[in-house]
């Protein structure tokens, strides 16, 4: 009997970014943690090792937040996003890492960390390739109190690839950035999830000065007639399965 071996998903995914993507690429790392300790930890390893290592590497624009949720939830969460010009590129950075001794020192307690007291207790990664019609990150205009603004992360999962490439086209072609944008939700990215533990999905990015603005931009996106024209169409119907919406602030060392 003759075996055939297959390339995994991810062998095949790296061979493909040896090429960089048309799009940015962003990375969101999710920790999910449960003390104090871990949160004193994680954010004592973010802020003076990880994002200083990653400017000097000349990445900028790095995104810190803890959901609004946190405060109540047993499972606490912190997303980091870095953007990326390809997959290949993340790479790359791990490899400075390696060679960084300022970073190695600065972030030791958490590098090194036992596996009595980890410093989470679970982490996940999502790539994300930003759509075509959003191909760069647009960095929120907000000029209020940093510790009132929200963001607002959304995840729609559609049920099969067809209905999500239905949901893309409705986001790209179909005029829902556009909306976005004549609203002013202060949207920093979309994009296809390219990799993730829930596929197929679509994740983006928007930002309020606070929750009374968040509340208001939606009730004006619910009441706008494009909108209403443009759920009503049929190609467009019942794209997402799943939808999960994270309200966020940002830490007091993300770069914004």
């Amino acid at each position: 009997m003759k075996r055939y071996l297959f390339p995994s998903l991810l062998s095949l995914f790296f061979l493909c970014s040896a090429k960089s993507f048309a799009n940015e690429i962003y990375e969101i790392t999710v920790y999910h943690f449960s003390d104090p300790k871990q949160e004193i930890t994680l954010d004592t390893y973010l802020q003076t090792a990880y994002l200083p290592a990653l400017h000097r590497n000349g990445k900028q624009n790095i995104g810190v937040f803890k959901p609004v949720a946190n405060d109540t939830a047993r499972d606490k969460l912190v997303y980091v996003i870095v953007t990326f010009k390809s997959v290949s590129e993340t790479q790359a950075l791990q490899t400075a890492l390696l060679k960084d001794a300022s970073y190695q020192d600065a972030g030791k307690e958490y590098l090194t960390a036992s596996y009595q007291n980890p410093p989470y207790a679970r982490m996940e990664k999502i790539w994300v390739s930003a759509f075509r019609m959003a191909p760069q990150m647009t960095l929120p205009k907000l000029t209020g109190p940093k510790n009132d603004r929200i963001y607002e992360l959304r995840s729609y999962e559609s049920p099969t690839e067809n209905y999500y490439k239905s949901k893309v086209k409705m986001f790209n072609e179909g005029g829902e950035i556009d909306v976005f944008s004549r609203l002013k939700f202060n949207a920093v990215f979309y994009g296809d999830v390219i990799a993730g533990c829930r596929m197929p999905n679509l994740m983006y990015l928007t930002s309020f000065e606070n929750m009374a603005e968040r509340d208001a931009h939606w009730k004006s996106f619910t009441d706008d007639a494009q909108v209403k024209q443009l759920f009503s169409l049929q190609e467009y119907k019942n794209n997402v399965s799943k939808a999960d919406i994270i309200l966020m602030h940002a830490t007091a060392y993300s770069d914004y």
